[in-house]
């Protein structure tokens, strides 16, 4: 019988897919054999809206099950004992300069930007992490977008700072990939290209075969996942022939719709939910443990009227709460639940994918008035067990109340111990 691991891919013609964990399987991944493990990997993922929240709607009090939740933040109720709600951090440099473009191009480094137009700010963490980790996936970081970058200059700083919040280095705002589509390629396909042919049908022989070598649970586990890609590919195959996806489908009619301008899918609520599922599937195969999804920009011109809000671009209903505000803050919110109920199926050993994911959701301002002096911030997901969630923590009159802080802390529960990153060089204890 031919002998797999965890690290074997199926593969087809054009096609490489890793395999879920399963229990069946040896080591974990492509690590060195000294530490290689059972254990799954810790992974990342940075979720951002841009614009802040209601005023009086984005709190959490009390602890574990017993956890009170406001307005915005209710679609978390199920996962509350896996959630953390932090008060009180700021990004020093974030004050200085503008609005919107200075309050958001550093949210993730804590470094200072470049204004009159030129671009510079810093690494992100996320990025980081990448670098420590991408060595052992097939892809170190996806960084997703559903919202099309900015390169005009608002108020002397450059608009790709309110459209960017991951950056490989200090010049360089990490490529979006705003298309479904092409991201599904990036994590399945060896070349990165849209194309009819369904990832399933070429390693569906490879599959069949590692089904042959693993226990009726992992058999189950193997279906289930399997069934998700198909499902993913269905959804945008569907999406497709709406007319939601920028260019031309291959095929013998002309195309049913000419190729929109914005280059977005139409439907924003299929989009990010197509892009949530990509993400999942990301962590659950292991071909990446670091996934930062940009669901609009700060300054946004997102549209709602999935919600029956169209009368209003995102940045303009910020700065008002009223109860369509609160309508769109809770839908950005149902994005984050829905990944994490989908990560809280998937079980892995003792402890499911959430529990071994740290999930940070922030936003550039805590309300739309522009807010910074502190920033909304919440995690979910156990962080491979080292992350305590049920738990408010205030951090508004405390010494050490910086952003960076908490990236240190992170970066410290997924094995990269740094002195400093940005401008800290003390973790948040309580986290």
């Amino acid at each position: 019988m031919k002998m797999h691991s965890r690290r074997t891919f199926l593969r087809g013609v054009g096609v490489t897919m890793a395999l879920p964990w399963l229990e069946s399987l040896p080591a974990w991944g492509d690590d060195a054999p000294a530490a290689a493990s059972n254990q799954p990997p810790v992974r990342l993922a940075v979720l951002f809206s841009g614009n802040g929240f209601h005023s009086r709607e984005w709190w959490a009090k009390g602890e574990g099950k017993n956890m009170e939740l406001g307005q915005v933040l209710a679609p978390l109720m199920p996962h509350r004992e896996k959630l953390l709600f932090i008060r009180g951090l700021y990004n020093a440099e974030a004050l200085k300069g503008n609005i919107h473009s200075s309050q958001t191009g550093n949210l993730l480094s804590g470094a200072p930007l470049a204004s009159g137009g030129e671009i510079k700010s810093g690494t992100s963490f996320d990025q980081l992490m990448a670098q420590h980790t991408g060595h052992l996936t097939k892809v170190p970081s996806l960084v997703l977008g559903c919202e099309k970058s900015n390169p005009s200059v608002h108020k002397n700083y450059s608009m790709l700072y309110s459209s960017h919040i991951s950056w490989t280095s200090p010049t360089t705002p990490t490529p979006l990939e705003l298309y479904p589509a092409l991201a599904f390629d990036r994590l399945f396909k060896d070349e990165v290209q849209k194309g009819d042919k369904s990832v399933l049908d070429a390693v569906l022989a490879d599959a069949t075969d590692v089904r042959r070598g693993i226990s009726f649970s992992d058999q189950r586990k193997l279906d289930e996942y399997l069934d998700s890609v198909r499902e993913v590919e269905r959804r945008l195959e569907q999406a497709g022939q709406r007319g939601e996806f920028q260019g031309w489908r291959p095929s013998l009619d002309k195309p049913n719709i000419n190729r929109p301008a914005d280059g977005i899918p139409q439907d924003i609520a299929e989009h990010m939910r197509l892009m949530a599922d990509i993400m999942v599937l990301g962590f659950q195969t292991d071909t990446t443990r670091v996934c930062t999804l940009k669901l609009n920009n700060d300054h946004s011109s997102l549209r709602f009227p999935n919600l029956g809000v169209d009368y209003m671009i995102h940045h303009l209903l910020s700065h008002s709460d009223s109860a369509d505000w609160l309508k769109v803050n809770r839908f950005f919110l149902e994005q984050l639940a829905y990944i994490a109920t989908k990560l809280d199926a998937i079980q892995e050993g003792e402890r499911t994918a959430l529990d071994n994911s740290m999930i940070l959701y922030c936003s550039s301002m805590l309300t739309g008035n522009h807010e910074a002096n502190q920033l909304p911030v919440i995690t979910i997901g156990g962080g491979g067990g080292k992350l305590k969630g049920g738990r408010a923590l205030d951090y508004m009159d405390k010494p050490n109340r910086k952003m960076c802080s908490l990236f240190l802390s992170l970066l410290h529960k997924a094995d990269i111990h740094l002195d400093r990153f940005g401008d800290s060089t003390e973790p948040l204890a309580e986290v």
